[in-house]
């Protein structure tokens, strides 16, 4: 059934609310997930004696080497692709029990106590790379078990919170702490590298991980009616404006509708094709700028945060402008998701093609750059938010199994990414930005036509009303 999408009479202010308040909140957590997650592509680059096949040094001709306390090892082109992409091993593995699990247990909990756990390990990085790259692996693992359950347990949150025209920007708002933290990484990593060593990275990004998950336990609630200072006007307006879900407890998941579904299958395939792009672009692009420019690490770090502060800013203006065409009636929500979608997954395909044979100049290289990472961000408004469109009831479960396809995707990326390099220094960046942008393109076509926006069949249930 369609829901109805007409606003309660008396809207809350959002700039002051609760609501928002909690989507800013994990905005933070995910910005700190996401620049744990992040900070070792750029270290990559101090912490071995090359990153490339040709045995390109780290630093420019006439600079020596940060800190004679920053310890070097002896990484393969290979060896680092594992490293790189271990922890979406551990990732990988909680989406589809955790997306169930966040809707029968306590998602405040669940969510803060994996994101210290993760922090924790941030800050124990150091020590395992001088045990030896196994260390580092596991312990890469186990910080992408943890990462994995904030990514997919937070979305349940929004069942609950996210009035109906407010799902755009506030999932928009919370999830562009994903982009924010690669940018501040970039940023400031090289800095840090060079004037404290690569280990203090770990430890100033561990201990703020630290830092919000005692703000989470202390702040965040699962539910707006048990929050004890919300105004009873916001939480009437909440109540009023979304779709509840019936616990997950005891409910019986229908596994075989779910194979058969279409829209459910367009929408794993866009994961996909998002996640294999966003892994390369997270994971090698300072390692690209490093093989193309000879750069050293700060101006590595400065040129690989670009993109992200673009795609923060871009993440952010998609969700409002999906809300404004929703809530003006301008189109259907199956136009907004398909228009979202698209131009999420074919304008990076297109820029990192015209990254290929348009970059004539520098400013040129950097500029397509920006607008490959900065662009993918209208999927957050497509893909990311079409399974709550579908099937509100099983939302959190949907979104555990979209994102580990999507991780596997990310996974055979970074994997495969690596031995090209490895194997193919001459044309292996045709190689990956050609393969990308097949990928994407086929996610589109598919969406285009297979996807929908109405709860499907499997996913009704006559006992769901709006309050």
């Amino acid at each position: 059934m369609q829901m109805d999408n007409q606003l309660p009479p008396k809207k809350v202010p959002s700039l002051f609310s609760f609501r928002y308040g909690l989507s800013f909140l994990l905005h933070f957590c995910n910005l700190a997930i996401w620049a744990q997650r992040t900070c070792l592509s750029l270290t990559m680059v101090v912490m071995v004696n090359s990153t490339g096949p040709s045995g390109l040094t780290n630093f420019s001709e006439n600079e020596p080497p940060a800190k004679e306390k920053n310890p070097v090892y002896d990484w393969s082109p290979e060896i680092q692709g594992i490293i790189l992409s271990s922890i979406l091993y551990g990732a990988a593995l909680t989406p589809v029990p955790i997306g169930y699990l966040s809707g029968i247990y306590s998602v405040k909990k669940m969510v803060g106590s994996t994101l210290f756990l993760s922090s924790l390990f941030s800050l124990f990085i150091p020590l395992a790379a001088d045990l030896g790259e196994a260390t580092v692996i596991v312990c890469r693992v186990v910080q992408g078990i943890a990462q994995g359950v904030v990514l997919t347990a937070q979305h349940a949150i929004w069942v609950k919170w996210a009035p109906l025209l407010e799902q755009g920007r506030l999932t928009s708002i919370s999830l562009s702490g994903c982009l924010l933290g690669p940018f501040i990484v970039l940023l400031v990593t090289g800095f840090i590298c060079q004037s404290l060593g690569w280990p203090m990275v770990y430890y100033i990004f561990g201990a703020c991980g630290c830092a919000l998950a005692l703000i989470w336990f202390i702040v965040a609630y699962d539910d707006p009616k048990d929050h004890p200072c919300m105004s009873i006007r916001e939480k009437e307006y909440i109540a009023s404006s979304v779709v509840q879900e019936f616990s997950s407890s005891g409910l019986s998941l229908p596994f075989k509708a779910m194979l058969k579904s279409r829209p459910l299958w367009v929408i794993s395939l866009s994961h996909f094709a998002f996640f294999w792009t966003n892994t390369i672009l997270i994971v090698y692009i300072p390692t690209f700028i490093n093989s193309v420019f000879h750069v050293n690490v700060e101006e590595n770090g400065l040129l690989s945060a670009l993109p992200y502060l673009f795609a923060w800013i871009f993440g952010i203006l998609s969700g409002l402008m999906a809300d404004f065409i929703q809530s003006r009636n301008i189109l259907s929500l199956l136009a907004i998701r398909k228009l979202f979608n698209t131009l999420g997954l074919l304008l990076p395909a297109f820029f990192s093609l015209c990254l290929l044979y348009l970059s004539s100049s520098f400013h040129i290289v950097i500029i397509f750059l920006i607008l490959t990472n900065a662009t993918g961000s209208f999927s957050l408004n497509g893909m990311f938010l079409n399974p709550l469109d579908i099937a509100p009831r099983y939302y959190s479960f949907l979104k555990g199994v979209t994102s580990l396809i999507g991780m596997i995707g990310g996974l055979i990326a970074s994997t495969l990414t690596g031995i090209i390099i490895d194997q193919d220094p001459e044309s292996s960046w045709f190689k990956i930005f050609f393969l990308m942008s097949g990928m994407n393109v086929v996610g589109v076509i598919f969406y285009l036509i297979f996807a929908e926006a109405e709860i499907q069949d499997w996913a009704e249930d006559r006992r769901q009303t709006r309050l």
